[in-house]
């Protein structure tokens, strides 16, 4: 093949924007590599990484002009990151106007209509990229046709929105990330921030074993962003890949971040047992793990093959959110039991509510805080039920017109609900979130002792992690309550 194409796989910087500060730190660039490694034969491939190098706009367009590509792809994950990838997108343009530029991602494939007609992006990327990414590349130097599905592309006035890409079946047949074309260490030896997720020691490598899921859960994309189809790749393919890290990078610890490493019970035996036997088995935390697919023997692998940390989901305390609403299949006894049991087995376990949903009751919400703190996790994370497109919970919105005042889905807050009922409103469940998740997860100086460790600071250091917590809640309700009185003022009488 020809590699006198060049190609360049960016992330915008989280920084060029106003964002959640929470949001705004460098990520490892898994996907951007995945995908480089799938076109790397036929192409050259340079990968653009603005938050880790705190690129400046200037620096950008300073870097895609210096490097005369052809065509520019820029990733860009969630829909609170939409401007950041609209301005990735006009400065490529400005620095290669012959350059081709496509975007990617989550948020182009949930909005693909609003990423067209925003952006000057010549294609935009429907679904999974993998094969969709080569198929492209391949139409544009070598001038094979073009892909029949998964784009978005302009055709003189005319936009064309095409199905999305075919779902990857065969995941043991992609290659691994292509680290060789980034610094590794820079990414494996700084985590992007301090959290009870960190990686347990570093260098460390991030992973993820499946795609899809079989679960309706009525808040998730994952349906329309990876199927309901539980892909997952096989014992042996992880395991070579662990051992690469392990030989290659001197990788210490990883992370698992997909949400069914444990869906299939015989796969996840094999693969533990295999980082044992294989001298593969360091210490590992799990992102997402189904704790209904959980049972004692699963337990005691994963602390053989050495897991220090998982976060469970358990969403409600009530019964009938669970069943009616939500739909996750939930035995809340058995959920208490799994954690008691990883605990036991010196496993930190972190257990994930959330509360505001339409037709939920005030005392449903009381219900979930009650069994959040009853469950006895490690650590608790609540969050307010926010409505995404695509979602039934979106649609149950629509149904019951249960869209607060002002909703704005291009704009979301991550912080404070996004729902209103005559059962409570979102200022109190802002304020709620914050100072019940300080009361349930800090409630005794084991527990104060025990997080800090995780977090490697100090109970000194994590009680003021605590107080800046809750200022920042009161800040941006005072602002809600600014910006408020602003609208109200402007308005005509």
């Amino acid at each position: 093949m020809d590699k006198t194409y060049k190609v360049a796989l960016c992330f915008p910087n989280v920084m060029w924007h106003e964002v959640d500060p929470n949001l705004q730190c460098h990520n490892v660039p898994y996907t951007l590599c995945l995908l480089a490694a799938t076109i790397k034969d036929i192409c050259s491939v340079d990968i653009i990484d603005a938050t880790m190098d705190d690129l400046s706009p200037d620096d950008f367009t300073r870097r895609i002009r210096d490097g005369q590509y052809d065509c520019v792809g820029i990733s860009v994950l969630f829909d609170i990151f939409a401007e950041h990838g609209h301005l990735a997108v006009a400065l490529a343009k400005k620095a290669r106007p012959t350059a081709v530029v496509a975007m990617g991602g989550i948020y182009p494939t949930i909005h693909p209509d609003r990423a067209m007609n925003n952006s000057e992006a010549d294609y935009i990327c429907l679904g999974e990229g993998d094969e969709l990414l080569r198929a492209l590349i391949l139409h544009l130097s070598q001038g094979t046709p073009r892909p029949s599905a998964g784009l978005a592309y302009r055709n003189g006035q005319e936009i064309v929105f095409q199905e999305k890409a075919p779902f990857v079946q065969d995941l043991d047949a992609l290659p691994y990330p292509a680290y060789d074309l980034v610094d590794f260490k820079k990414y494996s030896e700084h985590p992007p921030r301090k959290t009870i997720e960190a990686p347990c020691l570093v260098p460390y490598a991030y992973i993820i074993t499946s795609r899809g899921c079989p679960q309706q859960c009525c808040f998730c994309q994952v349906k329309h962003i990876a199927g309901r189809k539980f892909r997952p790749r096989s014992p042996r393919h992880i395991l070579d890949e662990i051992a690469m890290y392990k030989n290659k990078y001197g990788v210490r610890s990883l992370i698992f971040s997909d949400d069914n490493i444990v869906a299939n019970k015989q796969r996840a035996k094999e693969l533990f047992q295999g980082m044992v036997d294989e001298g593969l088995a360091m210490p590992w935390k799990a992102q997402n793990m189904a704790v209904f697919h959980l049972n004692e023997e699963l337990v005691d692998l994963m602390a053989a093959s050495g897991c220090k940390y998982i976060s469970v989901s358990i969403e409600s305390g009530s019964e009938r959110v669970l069943k009616e609403i939500i739909k996750k299949p939930i035995d809340l006894e058995q959920a208490k039991q799994m954690i008691q049991y990883a605990k036991a087995a010196g496993i930190y376990v972190s257990a994930n509510f959330v509360f505001g949903f339409p037709g939920e009751t005030w005392d449903e919400i009381r219900r979930t805080l009650q069994c959040a703190e009853e469950i006895d996790a490690d650590y608790v994370k609540l969050f307010s039920a926010i409505p995404l497109r695509h979602t039934a919970l979106w649609d149950l919105c629509e149904r019951e017109k249960a869209f607060k005042d002002g909703f704005d889905p291009a704009s979301l807050s991550w912080h404070s609900g996004q729902i209103q009922s005559p059962h409570f409103d979102s200022r109190e469940l802002t304020l709620l979130r914050a100072y019940e998740w300080d009361r349930i997860n800090f409630s005794t100086p084991e527990k104060k002792k025990k997080t800090a460790a995780m977090l490697e600071i100090s109970v000194e250091e994590l009680d003021e992690k605590r107080k800046m917590t809750r200022d920042a809640t009161l800040a941006r309700l005072a602002m809600g309550d600014i910006e408020s009185e602003s609208k109200t003022a402007s308005r005509p009488n």
